[in-house]
């Protein structure tokens, strides 16, 4: 079978919708995470409200992460294996924490109420462990696998980072989906979820080019610094402008409830994109490029076509499953 796409391209269009597949992973379910871990601080009866905020969403959430997963292993076969292998403990931990998230989700509804407790911790629990597997992941990716003590205190810190980054966007939803009282307590959690989310990316962003000297090159050297600082000068102007919006008194009329999610949704594709520009062509940091690791062109060729009619059916069923549920939650009911 002959390529109907030049074989260069096939796995740039891989990697791009691997890449889009985790963006939006890191988005969706990020702010369902980062509800089910502030559920931990919202003892009263305002935590059922904030779990109904995700109940029609969580799961189809996941369905990202799935694909993503899929065109890896694909698209990428060498690249999976070598991943997989070097990151087994924290994948197999995160499953078990969104399995247990999952259970706990249904159980926490129907459970007798001195059972209800349990199962709400076993969600807190899971959401969180969730996040910082996650984190820890990604540490380990930008460095390259590396097992140094440095490296590993660089992964943990790359957990919480991600974890707040969660908290954030979870609080940015609730502000969106919710009013009043629990509104209101969402912008606080809000506030200081942002300088976190600020601090950890600093924190990360200044470590990363003093782990990597290919990174360091990257960024710091004429041209191609002149690419990346729109990123920072970007997030910067983003993180100052909310923050001046969050403190701003709350408005009647709720017309700019969506500005907060907006804005961490861009502050994380832009974090993103400055991952990927460190990283590519690479997709083993420093080990093998995306032509070295992908399948044979005419096996891309034949995923594409599957790809392409998937992808639009998990947007398609993700952007309806918002608009039937649009506008503010309610209590989250079993019939």
């Amino acid at each position: 079978m002959t390529p109907f796409i030049d074989p260069y391209w096939l796995p740039v269009i891989f990697a791009g919708l691997m890449g889009l597949s985790i963006l939006l992973y890191v988005i969706f379910d990020g702010y369902d995470l980062g509800v089910g871990i502030l559920t931990a601080f919202e003892p009263t009866e305002d935590r059922d409200l904030m779990v109904a905020s995700i109940g029609p969403f969580w799961d189809a959430n996941e369905t990202w992460l799935v694909l993503g997963i899929g065109l890896l292993l694909v698209a990428f076969p060498l690249a999976h294996g070598i991943i997989l292998t070097q990151l087994y403990l924290p994948v197999a931990l995160m499953l078990i924490a969104l399995i247990a998230r999952g259970v706990a989700f249904e159980f926490r509804a129907k459970a007798e109420p001195d059972w209800k407790p349990l199962w709400d911790r076993v969600f807190f629990g899971g959401s969180l462990l969730s996040a910082l597997t996650q984190g820890y992941m990604l540490g380990a990716y930008i460095l390259g696998f590396d097992q140094s003590f440095l490296a590993v205190m660089f992964c943990l810190l790359a957990a919480i980072g991600l974890a707040s980054g969660y908290v954030f966007v979870g609080a940015c939803w609730l502000i969106y989906k919710t009013e009043g009282k629990l509104q209101r307590q969402a912008v606080g959690w809000a506030r200081y979820g942002l300088w976190a989310t600020a601090a950890s990316i600093g924190v990360v962003s200044l470590t990363t080019p003093m782990m990597s000297q290919r990174i360091f090159e990257r960024w710091f050297h004429l041209p191609e610094i002149i690419a990346l600082l729109p990123i920072p000068m970007m997030s910067a102007v983003l993180v100052i402008g909310l923050a001046i919006f969050l403190g701003r008194p709350e408005r009647k009329d709720d017309a700019l409830s969506w500005v907060p999610l907006a804005t961490a949704g861009t502050l994380f594709c832009l974090g993103f994109i400055g991952i990927a520009y460190s990283f590519y062509p690479y997709v083993v940091p420093d080990k093998l490029t995306i032509w070295q690791a992908a399948s044979s062109p005419e096996a891309l060729s034949i995923i594409l076509i599957g790809a392409l009619f998937v992808l639009p059916v998990i947007l398609g069923y993700s952007f309806l499953a918002h608009w039937i549920f649009r506008g503010k939650a309610t209590a989250l009911t079993y019939y």
